[in-house]
């Protein structure tokens, strides 16, 4: 798994740096902005708790993994356009392995 993070995170940081908008659309997404990659956050966040509502219904988890994967995609976007990337938040999840939730919530 962390091999396919590692190869998107190198992608979104070529295309970013070096790609032409007119044929990435990652350089096209930089370009536009950050208020249009986090337009395209917030419609995958909608359309994947969507396909959660319709997967709880129909037993089918095919277009929520579809979706869920578009939002992280566009997450990651939004992590490169602001320098950081995946590994950011490995790193942040792995700080929070050995904490209950409860307690880690009751650190903020």
């Amino acid at each position: 798994m962390s091999d396919v993070l590692a190869q998107l995170n190198q992608v979104l940081q070529e295309r970013k740096s070096n790609a032409d908008p007119s044929s990435s659309y990652v350089a096209l997404l930089h370009k536009k902005g950050l208020n249009k990659i986090l337009e395209k956050v917030g419609e995958e966040c909608t359309e994947t708790l969507l396909a959660a509502k319709d997967a709880a219904i129909s037993g089918d988890n095919s277009e929520l993994i579809y979706e869920t994967a578009d939002l992280w995609f566009h997450s990651l976007v939004m992590l490169s356009h602001l320098g950081e990337d995946a590994n950011a938040v490995i790193n942040e999840l792995a700080r929070r392995f050995d904490l209950s939730g409860l307690e880690e919530k009751a650190n903020r």
